[in-house]
C-alpha cells in the first residue's frame, strides 16, 4: 500500500511539472513576437534619434571625412543607414552583379577609406566667441603609390577664415585624385531611355497591388497591368537604346499617363514607400559598389609599372649580364667626390624617368662638364640603370649609379633606414564650415623626404653641398644659380607650400615650439647644405624622433612626415616659388604660362607623365627628353 500510494504523487508531481513546463512555452511563445515587434519600434527611434543628431552635428562629424551619413527626412518616414549596412549591401551587390572584383581588392579599395583617427580636432581658441563655428578638420593621408601600402591620416584644424573649395561630398577626400581624374572624364550617361524605362517599370509595380485592390477600377487596373506587361517584353528584349522598338516614345507617354493616373487614388502608402525605398537603397549601393571599383581600377593604373616600362628594366639587365665584363668596367671618376663641381643626387627606380632629369637639367646647363648626377637606386633596378647610363651620354656631365643596398655605410643604424623609398606624397584635406556655416572642403598635395634621403651625409661624406631631385621632375632653366645660394646656417633649401602651415597640423606633430605659420616645404628641388646637416646630426634627429613616435596605427610613411617636418623645423631656406611649380602630377587647370615660367616642373600626385592616365596637356614637357628613336625603346614599345 504505501509503495502504491508513493508511486501515485510523484506521477501528480510530473504530471504538474508537465502542465507547468507547456504553460511557460505557451506565455513565452507570446513575448517572443512581442518583444521582437518591441525592439523594431525601439530600433526605429533609434533611428530617428541618430538622424538628429546627425542633422545637428553633421558640420562636425564631417570631419572624419570617411563615413557617408545617408540621411532621409524624418518627417517622411524614411531611414538612416548605417556603414555597416552599406557594406552589407555593397557585399550582396557584388553576388548579383558577377565576377567584377574580389573581396580582396574591395578591401583594398576601402582601406583607403576607412582610417582611423591619430588625433583630435584643437579646441576653440580664447579669442573665438562662444557663437563661433567650429575649427575646420584637417584630413592628412598618404597618396597611395607603390611605396605606400596603406592611406592613414592625421587630423589638426585651421582658421575660418581660410578660403575654402567646394569639392562635394568629399568625393576627394574619400577617393583622392580619382575624383579629379573623374571630373576631366566624365561621360554621357548611355542608354538614358533604357534606364528611365526600368525607373517607369519600377513606380508602376510599386502602384499596381494598391490599384488591384480597388474595386471600381478593375479597368484601370488591367490597363496599367497591360503598360507593365509591354514594358516588362520590351526591356527583356532590348539592352541598350537602339535596339528599343521604333514606338517606345507613345509606349512611354502611355506609361507615365498611368502611374499619373495611380498617384490620384489613395493607395497603400506603406506598401508604395517599400516598393520605392528598396529601388532607391539598390540605386544607391549600386552605385557606390561602381565607385569603389572604378576607384580601385584607377588607383590599379597609377600604381602598376606600365609593361613597357618593365620590358625596358628587364631587357636592359638581361644585356647586362649578357654583354662581355670588360665592356662594363668603368673606371671610378674622380669627379664623383669632387667638392668643387657641381653634384645633383636623384632617388629613382625608373630607367626612364631619371633619364628625363638628367637629359633635361644638362640641356639647360651653361656648363654640363660640372655638373655630376649621383642616380640611387635598388638592387632590382642597379643593373638596368647601370646599362643605360654606360650606353647613353649627356653632353660632357658625368652619371654615377649606385646600388643603396650595397653602400658600405658607416651609420649603425643604416638597416632602419633601407630599402630605398622615394620622397612620400601626402594629401591634406581641409574640410569644415564658413562663416556661413556652409560645409566646404579644400584639398591639397605635399611631397618631403622619406627615409633614404636620410643617408645623403653618409653617402657622399666628402661633398658640401648637393642639390636633390626627385624623379617625376623636368628642368626647364639653368639650375647653376642654386649653388651660388647664401644658406645663412640654414640645411635645406626649398619651395614653401604655405597651403598648409605647421600651425594646421600641430595636433598631429604634438605641443612642440612650432612656429605655427610657418610653411610646409616641398620636396622635388632641395638644396641641401651637407656640412651643415653633419654638423646638427639630422639624421641622428630624424631617427631618435621616429622612435620616440608613438605610431600606434600610423604607418611609417606617416611616421616619416612627422619626423621630417620636425626635423627641419627653422632649418628651411624658401626658395623664391619660381623655382618649382608643382601639382602636374593632379592639377588639371595649371596656367600655361605659369608652366612656361617655372625653372623645374614637378608632376607630384598620381598622374605621373609615363603612365596612360598622366594628364595629357603635360606629358608634352616631359616627352620632349626623350630619345624615343632609341631602339631599345622601340623593342619595348616604349611610347609615352
Amino acid at each position: 500500500m504505501k509503495g502504491g500510494g508513493g508511486g501515485s504523487g510523484a506521477g501528480k508531481r510530473r504530471w504538474r511539472g508537465l502542465v507547468i513546463g507547456v504553460l511557460g512555452l505557451v506565455v513565452l511563445s507570446m513575448l517572443v513576437p512581442l518583444g521582437f515587434l518591441l525592439g523594431r519600434f525601439h530600433s526605429a527611434s533609434t533611428s530617428v534619434f541618430v538622424s538628429d543628431q546627425l542633422d545637428a552635428a553633421a558640420l562636425s562629424a564631417f570631419g572624419s571625412g570617411i563615413r557617408s551619413y545617408d540621411k532621409y527626412d524624418v518627417q517622411s518616414g524614411n531611414r538612416s543607414k548605417s556603414e555597416k549596412d552599406q557594406s552589407k549591401h555593397v557585399q550582396d551587390l557584388i553576388k548579383k552583379l558577377g565576377p567584377a572584383i574580389s573581396k580582396d581588392m574591395l578591401k583594398n579599395v576601402e582601406s583607403g577609406s576607412k582610417n582611423h583617427s591619430i588625433s583630435s580636432v584643437k579646441k576653440h581658441d580664447s579669442r573665438q566667441g562662444k557663437g563661433s563655428p567650429a575649427p575646420a578638420k584637417v584630413d592628412l593621408q598618404p597618396v597611395p603609390s607603390s611605396n605606400v601600402p596603406e592611406a592613414q591620416k592625421v587630423e589638426g584644424s585651421e582658421p575660418n577664415n581660410v578660403a575654402i573649395v567646394d569639392v562635394g561630398k568629399s568625393c576627394e577626400l574619400r577617393f583622392g585624385s580619382y575624383c579629379l581624374w573623374l571630373r576631366e572624364h566624365k561621360e554621357d550617361m548611355k542608354d538614358s531611355m533604357v534606364k528611365r524605362l526600368k525607373d517607369q517599370l519600377f513606380v508602376a509595380r510599386a502602384y499596381f497591388p494598391s490599384i488591384a485592390k480597388l474595386p471600381t477600377q478593375e479597368k484601370f487596373s488591367r490597363e496599367l497591368r497591360q503598360n507593365i506587361q509591354d514594358f516588362e517584353r520590351v526591356l527583356s528584349e532590348s539592352s541598350k537604346d537602339a535596339d528599343l522598338p521604333p514606338q517606345i516614345g507613345q509606349k512611354l507617354q502611355k506609361m507615365e499617363a498611368s502611374i499619373a493616373k495611380a498617384k490620384s487614388f489613395p493607395v497603400d502608402c506603406n506598401n508604395v514607400y517599400k516598393k520605392l525605398s528598396q529601388i532607391l537603397d539598390l540605386t544607391e549601393d549600386e552605385a557606390n559598389f561602381h565607385m569603389k571599383q572604378s576607384a580601385f581600377l584607377y588607383r590599379l593604373a597609377v600604381q602598376t609599372m606600365p609593361k613597357s616600362l618593365h620590358c625596358l628594366s628587364m631587357r636592359l639587365t638581361v644585356d647586362y649580364f649578357t654583354s662581355p665584363s670588360s665592356d662594363m668596367e668603368v673606371p671610378r671618376s674622380e669627379k664623383y667626390s669632387d667638392p668643387t663641381l657641381r653634384h645633383l643626387v636623384i632617388f629613382s627606380k625608373n630607367v626612364l624617368a631619371s633619364s628625363v632629369v638628367i637629359n633635361s637639367t644638362v640641356m639647360h646647363a651653361k656648363e654640363s662638364q660640372n655638373l655630376v648626377f649621383h642616380v640611387l637606386t635598388d638592387q632590382e633596378n642597379y643593373f638596368a640603370m647601370k646599362l643605360w647610363y654606360f650606353r647613353n651620354a649627356y653632353k660632357d656631365a658625368t652619371v654615377q649609379v649606385l646600388n643603396v643596398e650595397e653602400l658600405d655605410l658607416d651609420y649603425h643604424d643604416k638597416a632602419a633606414l633601407l630599402p630605398l623609398s622615394l620622397s612620400e606624397e601626402f594629401r591634406v584635406s581641409f574640410h569644415g564650415i564658413n562663416n556661413m556655416s556652409i560645409l566646404k572642403t579644400r584639398t591639397e598635395y605635399i611631397s618631403i623626404f622619406s627615409n633614404s634621403q636620410y643617408l645623403l651625409p653618409e653617402v657622399f661624406p666628402s661633398l658640401k653641398k648637393i642639390v636633390v631631385l626627385d624623379d617625376d621632375v623636368v628642368v626647364q632653366q639653368d639650375l647653376s644659380a642654386l649653388w651660388s645660394l647664401s644658406m645663412g646656417g640654414k640645411v635645406n633649401g626649398a619651395v614653401q607650400f604655405c597651403s598648409v602651415r605647421l600651425g594646421q597640423l600641430q595636433s598631429y606633430l604634438g605641443e612642440n615650439s612650432l612656429d605655427k605659420n610657418s610653411c610646409a616645404w616641398m620636396s622635388g628641388l632641395n638644396l641641401i647644405d651637407l656640412a651643415r646637416w653633419r654638423e646638427l646630426k639630422l639624421t641622428e634627429t630624424y631617427r631618435r624622433l621616429v622612435q620616440e613616435l608613438d605610431i600606434g596605427e600610423q604607418s611609417i610613411e606617416a611616421a616619416a612626415l612627422r619626423a621630417s617636418l620636425l626635423t627641419f623645423q627653422d632649418l628651411i631656406l624658401a626658395l623664391d616659388g619660381e623655382w618649382v611649380l608643382s601639382g602636374l602630377g593632379h592639377r588639371y587647370g595649371l596656367d600655361s604660362q605659369a608652366i612656361r615660367k617655372a625653372a623645374v616642373l614637378h608632376y607630384n600626385g598620381n598622374m605621373k607623365p609615363w603612365l596612360e592616365m598622366g594628364i595629357p596637356k603635360y606629358k608634352g614637357y616631359w616627352r620632349k627628353f626623350l630619345n624615343l628613336e632609341d631602339q631599345i625603346l622601340s623593342v619595348c614599345n616604349v611610347n609615352p
